[in-house]
């Protein structure tokens, strides 16, 4: 006969929890304090934008509105006064669109062909035309803006939106090429010369082999180039003649033009108006920009 035998159970050790340390505490208040310094203005302008210009004068810039009301965006889209015209932000949105899909195209395109050539073909005087291309990434647009302003001027194209979406792509093509050079660089030789036994061409390659590898890419080029060109003021009150101005000289226009009493609220709704196409952009393609940037999109 046997007599079952139990073991005393053994004690496990309970772990300490650990507390949060005063390095934590400091970086939590630390971007509190940077959130707030944006969230703050933002929530002032959004309230403001839904108040009536009676709430408005109380001067509780803080408190949500007593009565909510869409009547300072509808005016902001169709009846703000910009100058002479009143037509609202309407015709600068398109306007702005019309300059955003074609630089949009020149831009990408040239860029991601040359930074491809620079990358994966032997390219005679490769490394003085990328240093030529380094260093015109980094010249302020005033040195060149009246030599733009003659070269426009004798193309036919100052004063339209084909003369705002071309210098948007002359002056992103430096640091577009660099982008996308540095981007193919990483793709192995091995898969060209592969390619290049196969018969295939330059473009050939560049179609059936570079574009589908560059969606990342892609990706973080489009949103840099977005937010550049929609939030752009200079250049389009430089290069934008009379109906051809993009959203943000509208902008600015409905904001300095004032007759009689300041329509805040109009002026509140008219500059999210402004902002909103860049922010559905970026949160629709938000999460594809950081994987674009991990896979090395500009990494030297």
């Amino acid at each position: 006969m046997t007599i079952a035998t139990t073991s005393p159970p053994v004690a496990v050790p309970r772990r300490r929890r650990k507390g949060i340390s005063g390095r934590s505490i400091a970086i939590l208040v630390f971007l509190a304090m940077c959130a707030a310094f944006f969230c703050v203005p933002l929530y002032v302008v959004i309230v403001t934008s839904f108040k009536t210009m009676d709430q408005i004068r109380l001067g509780e810039i803080f408190a949500l509105p007593v009565t909510w009301t869409i009547e300072p965006w509808r005016e902001a889209w169709f009846e703000a006064c910009s100058g002479v015209r009143c037509d609202g932000l309407q015709a600068g949105f398109f306007n702005s669109l019309k300059i955003l899909i074609p630089s949009l195209v020149l831009s990408i395109s040239l860029s991601s062909v040359t930074g491809y050539a620079l990358a994966l073909w032997k390219v005679r005087w490769a490394g003085t035309f990328l240093f030529i291309l380094f260093m015109a990434a980094f010249v302020p647009f005033q040195i060149i803006m009246i030599p733009l302003i003659i070269l426009t001027g004798q193309i036919g194209v100052y004063g339209t939106v084909w003369g705002v979406a071309i210098v948007h792509a002359i002056l992103a093509l430096p640091i577009l090429t660099l982008i996308f050079r540095n981007y193919y660089k990483d793709i192995p030789s091995e898969l060209i010369n592969a390619a290049l036994m196969d018969s295939g061409s330059f473009w050939r390659i560049y179609g059936e082999i570079i574009l589908p590898m560059s969606a990342n890419i892609m990706v973080v080029v489009l949103i840099l180039q977005i937010t550049s060109i929609w939030n752009d003021f200079l250049i389009g009150i430089t290069f934008g003649g009379i109906g051809a101005q993009p959203m943000t000289v509208i902008l600015a226009n409905v904001v300095i033009t004032t007759t009689g009493e300041a329509s805040y609220n109009v002026d509140m709704a008219s500059a999210l108006l402004t902002a909103i196409p860049p922010l559905v952009i970026y949160f629709a393609l938000g999460r594809f920009f950081v994987q674009g940037i991990t896979a090395g999109a500009i990494k030297g």
